[in-house]
């Protein structure tokens, strides 16, 4: 039995709202990108370096 290619994660354009982090975190594991946005944005309510890693993911996920 073949298994499916594995998503890649990267930044596109279509789906995008300030840099693209979450609608690649979506599209890599098959999840509604809106979702995806509202727990970042809920965990950010919780200390913790949220934003420190949404930067780094930033600068760490290519573009399409």
């Amino acid at each position: 039995m073949a298994t499916p290619p594995a998503r890649r994660l990267v930044r596109t354009d279509d789906n995008r709202v300030i840099a693209g982090v979450c609608g690649a975190i979506a599209r890599r594991y098959g999840w509604s990108a809106t979702v995806v946005r509202l727990v970042f944005l809920l965990s950010c309510l919780l200390p913790g370096p949220q934003i420190v890693l949404y930067v780094i993911l930033w600068l760490v996920i290519p573009k399409q």
